[in-house]
């Protein structure tokens, strides 16, 4: 099996996505409360790198 561009954009978005529900669930087990801000902060980055490969499949447009 082959994947084309297509394919491996989408397994990108989903892996980000992914890593974006991760960085916000570990911000809410820690109780450092830097660690926590940290964490969302690599959410909120992740969040939009997410966004961006949305709009590349959507559109094909990256900002």
């Amino acid at each position: 099996m082959k994947f084309d561009s297509e394919d491996y954009l989408k397994k990108a978005l989903l892996d980000t996505q992914e890593r974006v529900r991760d960085f916000m669930d570990f911000s809410y087990e820690v109780d450092n409360p830097e660690v926590q801000q940290f964490l969302r902060d690599f959410a909120k980055s992740e969040g939009l790198q997410a966004q961006k490969l949305k709009d590349y499949l959507e559109n094909g447009k990256v900002y």
